[in-house]
């Protein structure tokens, strides 16, 4: 039986985001504009994911005061939930950790180091390629979340209970990637800097890191099982 998983869509033209994790995740997708305030009116999925964004998690915007509350209830009632650069901020957030403005931006293919420790990366090498664009970040964890990746610019990845988030994008294609980029407002040299890295050599290496779509979804299956089994189920707390 298929997965089915709320797709918390943050962008504001959300065509990549559908087309990007559409493609990674081996799960019926139930697609959601959190931008134009929609979100499920039940809590009836095996998973939710949040998505990247331009916004803000800070932003004082209805649709991010919404959003937030939504996905902290759905952690409340035990959803498993990941989130993806502007979903992993907003995850922080929402769970009582603190976002902030970096003082500079980090954007293109980086290094990050993980503790290989965390389900979500299992197969990933230690020291991985990943696509990054962002100009906040995480500054406090939320209580109890365990950090399992980070690098220079710091937290890329936190895990508390059954909620999972990364600050890099598993999820780019070179098209996004580019695209993207262009769309920065960061000086020329930079820009073309960013795009010169945008090789198939850099894209391959970073293909690594898509190994977490399939580490969650097995994540949310044994949990699934296990609730069939006769543990609590995510779902049931809405009944």
């Amino acid at each position: 039986m298929s997965l089915r998983i709320a797709l918390l869509n943050a962008a504001h033209d959300g065509e990549d985001n559908r087309r990007n994790f559409r493609r990674e995740l081996d799960a019926d997708l139930v697609e959601y504009d959190v931008t134009e305030r929609e979100l499920p009116d039940s809590f009836a999925f095996d998973a939710c994911i949040v998505t990247g964004s331009r916004a803000s998690a800070y932003w004082d915007e209805e649709w991010i005061t919404d959003l937030e509350t939504w996905v902290r209830d759905a952690v409340d009632r035990g959803l498993p939930a990941l989130g993806v650069c502007f979903g992993h901020q907003l995850l922080a957030q929402a769970l009582d950790g603190r976002v902030e403005p970096m003082d500079e931006y980090e954007i293109g293919y980086r290094t990050i180091e993980h503790d290989g420790e965390n389900p979500l990366l299992d197969g990933v090498s230690e020291s991985f390629t990943a696509f990054t664009t962002h100009s906040d970040h995480v500054a406090e964890l939320p209580p109890g979340a365990e950090r399992f990746a980070e690098n220079d610019y710091g937290v890329h990845g936190f895990r508390k209970g059954d909620v999972f988030a990364v600050q890099f994008h598993p999820e780019y294609d070179p098209e996004t990637a580019e695209s993207v980029t262009r769309g920065k407002d960061l000086p020329d040299e930079r820009i073309r800097g960013v795009l010169d890295g945008i090789t198939e050599e850099n894209y391959r290496a970073a293909c690594d890191t898509k190994r977490l779509f399939e580490n969650f979804t097995d994540y949310v299956r044994a949990r699934r099982s296990a609730t069939a089994d006769g543990q609590r189920s995510p779902a049931a707390a809405d009944d």
